[in-house]
């Protein structure tokens, strides 16, 4: 039986991501991809929410905001050798665990590709956070 992973920061999942545009056009189901795990309510708190990235291979253009991720990086953590970015201009904020999390192609059950490494994280991280502040990330409440 697969276990749903802890909830920590920096952690890539398999996720249901719902872009706002789709939100927008009334829809509330994303297509599986992975999603980065960037903020997770307390661990006590019932229920536990957190903030998801998208992770996607169409380079930002416009609005959108990405960090591109590493070939390594994307190696280390079993995603495909095609260039990805963590969009930081929008997120989705879901319950921990949700019906939108699903098995890693492949994997036996495993919910988690891995975590995005620590120097990277904080490229993200800040970025999404001055994003936020400024207004400039749209946000869906799943």
């Amino acid at each position: 039986m697969a276990s749903i992973p802890e909830p920590k920061p920096g952690l890539v999942v398999r996720y249901d991501y719902l872009w706002s545009r789709e939100a927008l056009a009334g829809r509330d189901q994303g297509k599986d991809r992975p999603a980065c795990l960037v903020a997770a309510s307390d661990s006590l708190a019932s229920p536990r929410y957190v903030v998801l990235l998208p992770i996607t291979h169409t380079p930002p253009s416009g609005e959108i905001v990405g960090i591109e991720i590493p070939p390594k990086v994307k190696q280390a953590i079993g995603l495909d050798d095609a260039p990805s970015w963590v969009i930081v201009s929008e997120h989705n904020i879901d319950e921990w665990p949700n019906g939108g999390l699903s098995p890693v192609p492949g994997s036996e059950g495993m919910f988690a590709y891995g975590f995005i490494p620590p120097g990277l994280f904080a490229t993200i991280k800040a970025n999404f956070l001055d994003l936020a502040k400024a207004r400039k990330s749209d946000s869906v409440r799943r």
